[in-house]
């Protein structure tokens, strides 16, 4: 393509000398904790998270779970076939938006029709890789947390390997989408941010999550008439994919992408364990969840609103300063600004996480990647942090799950939003 650089071997090996040199120049002490040092800690473990996942694929067993069915699921589109209620496979009818039709589709072809196995490991292989470089990415724009955190984070993660790696589920395939929204939206690009994010709506709908918080940031940083466009534009996204769909069966498509009456079975819960089956599937149980997670989202409206109406000042008053020191060599530490933005998208999606009616073991890549920062925004010490982190790592991984590893899950959830809510007044406390 003219106008198109790419680049070339020398200026790559110049790069990675560059880096190698930076990487020489500090101490282990300083690439722990300080903040500064959160790229190299974040270009090292990228490089042996890609050591690590060529392993997995080439070392460890792959188990079938759900690949089968998502492939029967696209293929019946393949043939022909748009009325959502006509879609199904192994597991169940499609309960997928268009978007996930879109995207396993083109896994389809790649991975002969579903049928290679490898191939589609390393294409969840990058995935991963490119998920890790959006957080990463995040977490240095951000400074929230120290250095060492991002590799606790790597090396506390068997589940969410496992849910890329050996399962290949569509959740993370829609947090890949969400991260990039995200990440475009803290660069101010909101239409383009707006596009990812309903792209990773399509795909799953626990991505709703982080509606409320969003919506409040477009009231607050673009207006009402910003606020509308950015809504015009995800509207659009879902009804330019779904529209095969629509033309073929509105009520079908509707019913089964946009299911929120969905009962899930109790035998795959990992968070509900404790309590009977029949109050699991209680309709009067879901309600109360509902109700709960309805109260808390207003709990913390007026902090949000506060974090969010700061993060539009001070984005302001960023721009404005940059566009002053262009020509000067010292750079302005704006990272708070960021964590304004964040703090409220992250604190309603885990919201919704902690009063989820069930929780399945591909539900923790939800907000896995974002607990550290959760965790950094409450007023605990690091190694209280750390062992937070650690029990819920150890309770996403007993399978099946138990009425200890469900409490204890709970007990955790209840830990980090005591913390959220009492610390709601100091939103920039590192």
């Amino acid at each position: 393509m003219a106008g198109v650089q790419f680049p070339t071997y020398q200026s790559l090996r110049k790069t990675m000398q560059r880096f190698s040199a930076n990487v020489k120049r500090i101490s282990v002490k300083r690439l722990l904790f300080d903040n500064s040092c959160l790229g190299i800690m974040a270009g090292i473990l990228l490089l042996c998270e890609i050591v690590l996942n060529v392993a997995i694929v080439n070392f460890v067993n792959y188990t079938e779970i759900d690949w089968k069915a998502y492939m029967q699921e696209v293929e019946g589109v393949v043939n022909g076939t748009y009325d959502y209620y006509q879609l199904k496979g192994d597991t169940g009818p499609l309960v997928y938006p268009a978007g996930f039709v879109y995207v396993f589709t083109i896994l389809y072809y790649l991975t002969e029709y579903g049928k290679n196995i490898k191939i589609a490991q390393y294409i969840f292989a990058g995935f991963y890789i490119i998920v890790l470089l959006l957080v990463f990415r995040i977490y240095t724009k951000t400074k929230k947390v120290p250095p060492y955190v991002l590799a606790f984070l790597c090396c506390t993660s068997y589940r969410i390997h496992s849910v890329f790696v050996l399962r290949m589920f569509n959740d993370p395939v829609a947090m890949m989408f969400l991260y990039a929204a995200l990440n475009l939206f803290l660069d101010s690009r909101w239409t383009a941010g707006s596009f990812f994010y309903s792209c990773a709506v399509s795909i799953k709908m626990n991505i709703l999550l982080f509606a409320p918080a969003l919506l409040m940031a477009y009231l607050t940083s673009l207006g009402i008439q910003g606020t509308i466009i950015q809504l015009a534009v995800c509207a659009a996204v879902q009804v330019v994919l779904a529209l095969p769909f629509l033309l073929a069966n509105p009520v079908a498509y509707v019913m089964r992408a946009f299911d929120f009456g969905r009962v899930f079975l109790f035998e795959w819960t990992v968070n509900w364990r404790f309590i009977p089956e029949w109050l699991f599937v209680d309709w009067k149980f879901h309600v109360l969840l509902l109700a709960i997670h309805a109260a808390l989202l207003l709990a913390f409206y007026s902090y949000w609103k506060v974090c969010l109406q700061s993060y539009a000042r001070m984005k302001c008053v960023e721009i404005d300063l940059e566009s002053k020191m262009k020509k000067s060599k010292h750079k302005i530490d704006m990272s708070v600004t960021s964590r304004l933005l964040l703090l409220p998208l992250f604190t309603a999606n885990f919201l919704g996480i902690a009063c989820s009616r069930s929780l399945h073991y591909q539900f923790y890549v939800w907000y896995s990647h974002s607990l550290p920062y959760l965790l950094w925004s409450a007023p605990y010490s690091n190694k209280f942090r750390l062992c937070l982190l650690g029990i819920i790592e150890l309770c996403w991984n007993v399978f099946p799950s138990t009425s200890i590893s469900s409490i204890s899950l709970h007990i955790c959830h209840l830990v980090i939003l005591y913390g959220l809510y009492i610390n709601r007044e100091m939103p920039t406390k590192k």
